[in-house]
This record gives structure tokens, sequence and C-alpha cells, in this order.
């Protein structure tokens, strides 16, 4: 089974509506999407929720009232100032168990809480299995990973060969949790200064883990001298830039319209359409090189 992630160095480089268009062009594949302080894969697809489970990944303490003694010790020792008036505040609590470790009458506890979902929707291109991580909470990387998991199961269940991953932006956890053991990763950037940085950032990262990348400029007519620039960067480092995306407003009309611009029946004939097709034709290549 093969998983192409699609990551991007930050955020708004164009990488979910390029997830979209390729998880149309391919509607053999089960799709992930692995942003999951963000995930909108599902708007973009017009998802029907099929199911969907609480994510647990923490846990936060509980004082147990009728039997504090009100000795003040956790109050003292707990650096997240989370305990008032010998109340545990669970916005606030990092559930480090220092004040579960030390309070003599073992009057607190540790309780489980849900941080998030992960959910299983129908799309018109195949399954998609996608997260949603409580506001304030913390384990995306776990999240990411039973996402992960549950695409695989579901992609083995129906006999897919292709998993298609709208990974996290940066290169933070869950970049890292996207990428480890992933067939290969389309890097999404554009052609501005901070572009090449994160560019640069997040290619380290794919070679950490030993991940094939590719490299894909969208709007680069944006700015032809730093499109120049990124390429002359990936001769060198012996990357190839398989696709150059043009700047076109029927991608945003078609992402209202909520379709992906290469089927949407008023662009899909339109240069930005070829450009996307031909970049998945040189993907597909690769990936089953």
């Amino acid at each position: 089974m093969r998983e192409l992630v699609v990551i991007s160095g930050k955020g708004g480089t164009g990488k979910t509506s390029m997830v979209g268009s390729l998880a149309a062009l391919n509607s053999g594949a089960v799709l992930a999407d692995c942003d999951v302080d963000a995930a909108n894969l599902h708007l973009l697809l017009e998802a029907t929720l099929k199911e969907a489970e609480p994510f647990r990944a923490s846990r936060v303490a509980v004082i147990k009232e009728e039997d504090c003694l009100q000795c003040g010790l956790c109050v003292s020792l707990c650096r997240f100032e989370a305990i008032r008036d010998f109340k545990v505040d669970p916005t606030a609590c990092e559930g480090c168990q220092v004040c579960y470790h030390i309070c003599p009458t073992e009057t607190i506890s540790m309780e489980e809480v849900i941080s998030g979902q992960c959910m299983v929707s129908d799309t018109p291109y195949g399954t998609l299995v996608h997260g949603r991580l409580g506001i304030g909470e913390a384990n995306s990387g776990k999240l990411v990973t039973l996402v992960r998991q549950k695409a695989r199961e579901l992609a083995e269940a129906q006999g897919k060969s292709l998993i298609i991953t709208d990974g996290p932006p940066g290169i933070g956890c869950p970049v890292i949790s996207s990428l480890s053991g992933a067939s290969m990763a389309l890097i999404v950037t554009e052609p501005t200064l901070s572009g090449i940085h994160d560019l640069e950032r997040v290619l380290a990262v794919c070679r950490h883990f030993g991940v094939r990348a590719l490299v894909c400029i969208n709007r680069y007519d944006l700015c032809l001298e730093n499109t120049a620039r990124i390429e002359a960067y990936c001769r060198e480092q012996g990357i190839e830039v398989v696709g150059k995306i043009a700047v076109d407003l029927a991608v945003v009309k078609a992402m209202v319209a909520g379709q992906p611009v290469v089927v949407h029946k008023d662009y899909q004939d339109r240069e930005v359409s070829r450009q996307i097709k031909a970049m998945w034709a040189e993907v597909q290549a690769r990936l089953l090189a």
C-alpha cells in the first residue's frame, strides 16, 4: 500500500485545495486529513459523516472535595496554578500528576478527558478519515497517528492500494506523525522568501525520516524570480519539481462551490486544471516506480 502525504512549510499555500483535486483525479484512494488542528478537507469534498469516535489522550486531576483536608500542598506545588479554592481548573491542568502523587490523603485522582474526535465520512471521491482536536487540547500527534491508522485499516478492508493524506502545515509534532512511514511527500510551496525558507525546513524533516519528497510550486507566476530560485535550490538538493500551478481565481470559485477545480464543470478544462492533472501524472509515475 502506498501513502502520499501532501505537506507545506506553512499554512495558506493551497495544500488542501491541491489534495482535493488529487482526490478527485484518483477516486480509488482512501483519504485522510491529518491537519487535526484545522481540518477542512471535508468541507471542500462535501463529506457526509458516517461515524465519529471520541479521542482520549490526556487526563486531568480531580479533587474529591468531601475527603480533602485543604492542607494546601497541591495548591503550592502546582506550577500551572490550576488549583484554586481546592478545585481543579481542567483548562489549566496539564495532567503532570504532581498533585496526585503528593496528596497525603490520596484525595486526588487522574481522570481521562475527551480531547477530540476521529471521524469517518463518505465523499464523492472515496472514504475520508479526519480528526478534530478540541479547543486548547494537546496531543495532536497522537490524533494524527489514530487518523492514519484508521485510514490504513479502511484501505485494507476496501482493497485500496493508495492513501492520499492532507498533512498539517509547518514542521512540528503533527507533521512528524504524518510523515513517519509514508511512501512519499508532496511539498506545496509558493514563490515568496518565507516560502523558500519553509521549504528548506520541511525538506530537512523529510530527509530525517527518509521520506522521498517532490515539490509543487503553487501560484508560481506570482514571482517568477523566486520560482526560479526554488527550482535552482531543488536542483542543488536533488529534489524534483513536479508541478508549477498558476494563479487562477477559478480555484477559489470552485472551492466556494464545494468542488475541486479539476471537476468543476466551468473550470475543469482551464489551464490551471490541466497543470494539476499533469502534476498528478508525474506524482503517480514516481509513486508506482
